[in-house]
């Protein structure tokens, strides 16, 4: 934490040490929230909690700005909690560990072992750091910090019209220095969920765990393009073989943990007559060879490990298990379609998040994401025909529109210049295959111009995770120069 401390700009990465020190995963926001309400209260600073839990910060203009338009610093509060297979680490009460290290001549920071939280860490330290600095000119600001936008967007759902003032909204939860969005993806979850009917066990089965991991995972939406192999697509390739070959009768199947995260790992738990144990074992180390030489560009760490666990007494009814393993196989995942009006950007995709066995129930989550309403409903109903052709019941939620770019945006143009004049450079405008919460903002503040853009973070949702140093300190130049030059009203 002291190394953060001392990188520049120091008020940023102290402010971001001290989110770090605070377990903060989805749904579980009240410590962190605690936290700022107490230091902003410290700072003489006016905050409120809305009835969701998002808080709103004020600060008034600094001398001569008072005429300018209204801006609000937006970040979300809450991290994605995701961590090796070998580190011992309970987000509900640890602290990240933050690790400072050079990679090909920069700087970068991670977290040992977990994910770092840059994601939107970085962001909503750099809000609080704004409103600590006395040197910063501004007109007059609000900072808005949304809860469990990773998880559901909980926080801009629940954003009620009128409690803010402010007619510009910059958003800091952009990963990459040099891009300014302004529109993003919607999207919307899909849970499906099989009765599962079990029977017992014949005699002269042995009982065995198949699991994957080594994978890389990452942000199913920014990284979605990027070829990273999803863990539970793996296993179910795997499954869905040995079933069709041998008499092998699964007990548990479980994967991933975030739908929003691509699933780095994966296990399964089977029962298989023991006379057919070699050539399973045989079919297994032949798959794995397929695997690691199919994808050794992107994946160089595919692990399959098969142990004999305890002896299992139940396994599911073989026609359930058909139905799962066909359904899963089926499921489309990855990018369906890119954006015919952007060159190299998604338009739509499909993320496999989630797989878990729950007594006599199997869910699998997806989620869905589209710059387009009309291909997110596409997909929706690609995933809805294939679990009922399976019987399963499909249940879709949580949707949330995308943010629909404005060309003619005074913020965006203001960012632009700002950043050519700063850097020598345009920067690219974007729109990004991911969800921000832009688009429902709009729906309160249908008014509101805004713009999201931010440092360089990479494999956000994965425990590679890790923020460029050099790109904060740009970052920040870039938003000190942006709130100065915001015009009057």
């Amino acid at each position: 934490m002291s190394t953060l401390s001392q990188l520049q700009p120091q008020k940023l990465w102290q402010m971001f040490s001290g989110i770090c020190a605070i377990p903060h995963p989805s749904k579980h926001e009240d410590k962190i929230s605690a936290w700022i309400q107490s230091w902003a209260t410290e700072q003489g600073l006016t905050v409120k909690e809305d009835e969701v839990g998002n808080l709103a910060i004020s600060k008034p203009a600094t001398l001569g700005m008072e005429d300018r338009k209204g801006v609000i610093l937006q970040a979300h509060m809450d991290m994605v909690p995701q961590k090796n297979a070998d580190k011992d680490h309970n987000f509900l009460t640890d602290p990240i560990e933050p690790i400072l290290f050079d990679d090909a001549g920069e700087s970068w920071v991670k977290a040992n072992g977990t994910t770092l939280g840059a994601d939107n860490g970085i962001g909503l330290a750099s809000a609080l750091a704004i409103l600590a600095s006395d040197d910063v000119a501004h007109g007059p600001l609000e900072v808005l910090v949304t809860i469990d936008e990773e998880a559901g967007m909980t926080g801009a759902f629940g954003l009620k019209a009128g409690w803010l003032e402010g007619e510009i909204l910059i958003n800091t939860d952009s990963e990459q220095e040099g891009e300014v969005y302004m529109g993003c993806a919607g999207g919307i979850d899909g849970t499906a969920t099989f009765n599962l009917d079990y029977h017992d066990v014949p005699a002269d089965y042995q009982s065995f765990n198949l699991s994957i991991s080594g994978l890389k995972g990452g942000h199913s939406g920014v990284d979605i393009h990027t070829g990273r192999a999803n863990a539970c697509k793996l296993l179910i390739r795997f499954l869905l073989n040995a079933n069709e070959k041998f008499d092998l009768r699964l007990t548990e199947l479980n994967g991933g943990s975030l739908r929003n995260a691509i699933p780095r790992e994966a296990d399964a738990s089977f029962v298989i007559p023991t006379h057919q144990v070699a050539a399973l074992k045989s079919e297994l180390a032949d798959y794995l060879t397929v695997i690691q030489e199919n994808l050794q560009a992107v994946e160089n760490s595919i692990e399959l490990l098969l142990i004999s666990p305890e002896t299992f007494d139940q396994c599911w009814d073989n026609t359930t298990q058909k139905q799962i393993l066909r359904a899963l196989n089926a499921c489309p995942n990855g990018v369906l379609r890119m954006s015919d009006d952007i060159e190299g950007i998604v338009e739509t995709s499909l993320n496999l998040g989630v797989m878990r066995s729950k007594g006599a129930k199997f869910i699998a989550m997806t989620l869905i994401r589209s710059l387009h309403d009309d291909g997110r409903l596409e997909a929706q109903t690609m995933v809805e025909s294939i679990f009922n052709l399976a019987n399963a019941h499909i249940q879709f939620s949580g949707a949330y529109p995308g943010w629909k770019p404005d060309t003619s945006s005074a913020i965006m143009k203001t960012v632009r210049d700002t950043y050519q004049s700063l850097f020598g450079k345009l920067p690219e405008i974007m729109v990004i295959h991911a969800g921000l919460e832009c688009g429902l903002f709009k729906t309160a503040y249908p008014t509101w111009d805004m713009v999201s853009f931010g440092p360089t973070i990479k494999f956000p949702h994965s425990p590679d995770e890790k923020v460029n140093v050099k790109t904060v300190e740009q970052y920040w130049q870039l938003l000190v120069a942006v709130l100065k030059n915001i015009p009057a009203k």
